[in-house]
């Protein structure tokens, strides 16, 4: 009988009923129940681009698509678009930068004076 072989894990409540066989023995002696058998485990993780925007203001295209020049130019792949980022903080499409940088020479949001601190996804 299944009930037989049930007893009270505390010797007080009978809610706390845990099965003989499922006990486990501690280096201290003491009796404790498997809680939690895990069966099977399936991981997600999101990822998110360290910064607060995810758009390029200059062609309004989100960073991690192509640029508009690499859209147009079809024969361009997701490697050949990359990003760069200013000492300020601002990141943009490679492409849309290089252009803009050709006519001024300050960041398009915040009219600093444009340093690329790194380049690349």
């Amino acid at each position: 009988d299944r009930r037989s072989e049930m007893e009270d894990a505390s010797g007080k409540n009978p809610d706390a009923m845990v099965d003989k066989k499922e006990r486990k023995e501690t280096e201290k002696g003491v009796v404790k129940a498997k809680k939690v058998e895990l069966k099977k485990w399936n991981a997600v993780a999101m990822w998110s681009w360290d910064i607060q925007v995810n758009t390029c203001a200059i062609c309004r295209n989100l960073l991690m698509e192509l640029c508009i020049e690499c859209q147009a130019n079809q024969s361009s792949s997701a490697a050949d678009c990359t990003v760069a980022w200013g000492v300020c903080q601002h990141a943009f499409h490679f492409h849309c930068i290089e252009r803009w940088l050709k006519t001024r020479s300050v960041c398009p949001l915040d009219e600093q004076e444009w340093e690329c601190q790194r380049y690349g996804h």
